[in-house]
């Protein structure tokens, strides 16, 4: 009789324990692990790449998705290599991912040309619809959408802004990817405001950084010259050949991200790109929901920043008008 009170007795609290448990706990034992695909352009260790990595995974987190307990997430680096994004992209989507984020227009591509099935949520491109990712901003269609850099009016903003800081320019090198859509529509757009500022454009590709070197050493041997760098992956790889070398050479310049400027650029405008790396946390927990994509409409930047670095100013000999940095979002001394 006492063996079998003491068993009744540990039956009804294993019992009790069971009825006990967390519920959250017992439906995170019932939930399947969710996978999600990076495919980010920069390096490891480049303060952009962690930057907005890190903004993606916050992002996910407060809306309840935490790394290894209900997702998994996958990252792969590209360093502005092509070989290695085509490389990527496969190896990405043989992991059958139910999303993958990808950042900026060159991993955008080679994703879509390894899978038209896999949802894949882009940031920091500049023209979905002319680079054929989406069939239209407000209905993208297929398996792809997500968050816009900038349009290409602000692209002739750059110059202005330019000429504002530095009116004497007669010569603007622009610093551009070629083998980009948005390369050749950045382009486009400063050259056509190029002759009522009276400016003279010149294109400098930024596939490596030798060229870069040569192209704006060249450059640089004429007065009264300035330097615009369009957004590109290519671009931030190289960053810091191109802010040393407007040091070097004493030329103005404008880029378009804060990003430079912290790192010793003269002025940027453009969009907070780390706040899009938040906000595509958002479109993943809608597709891993069951939203479709091609439903979700691609989103433009809420917000242009204008930065200007004094102390670089100073060391080019720039006397900042005041109505400019009236205007500024952020000035660095």
């Amino acid at each position: 009789m006492a063996s079998y009170i003491a068993r009744r007795n540990f039956l009804a609290t294993l019992g009790g324990a069971a009825a006990a448990w967390p519920l959250a706990a017992r439906a995170q034992q019932g939930e399947r692990m969710r996978r999600i695909g990076v495919l980010d352009t920069l390096t490891p260790d480049n303060p952009i790449g962690q930057a907005r990595n890190a903004a993606f995974i916050r992002g996910l987190l407060q809306l309840g998705w935490t790394d290894g307990r209900n997702i998994q997430i996958n990252t792969r680096w590209a360093a502005g290599d092509d070989e290695r994004l085509r490389k990527y992209a496969a190896e990405l989507v043989a992991l059958a991912p139910d999303a993958i984020l990808a950042t900026g227009s060159p991993a955008v591509g080679p994703l879509l040309q390894a899978t038209r099935i896999v949802p894949i949520v882009f940031v920091n491109v500049a023209d979905p619809v002319g680079a054929g990712f989406v069939d239209s901003l407000a209905r993208p269609g297929g398996n792809a959408t997500g968050f816009t850099m900038f349009e290409y009016g602000t692209s002739a903003k750059w110059l202005e802004l330019l000429k504002e800081i530095a009116p004497g320019m007669r010569r603007a090198a622009v610093i551009r990817d070629p083998a980009l859509t948005s390369g050749t529509g950045q382009f486009a757009a400063i050259q056509a405001l190029a002759p009522s500022l009276g400016i003279e454009v010149s294109p400098v590709n930024v596939r490596d950084a030798g060229e870069i070197e040569r192209a704006v050493a060249i450059f640089a041997r004429s007065s009264n010259s300035g330097l615009v760098v369009t957004g590109s992956a290519l671009a931030l790889v190289h960053h810091q050949t191109i802010v040393t070398l407007a040091a070097r050479h004493k030329l103005p310049a404008i880029y378009w991200i804060r990003f430079f400027v912290t790192s010793g650029g003269l002025m940027s405008y453009g969009p907070d790109l780390i706040d899009q790396s938040w906000r595509a946390a958002g479109y993943v927990d809608r597709i891993l929901k069951g939203e479709k994509p091609g439903d979700l409409p691609v989103q433009a930047p809420t917000k242009y920043e204008l930065v200007i670095n004094l102390k670089t100013a100073k060391a080019l000999g720039i006397e900042v008008p005041p109505t400019l940095l009236a205007r500024a979002d952020e000035v660095i001394e």
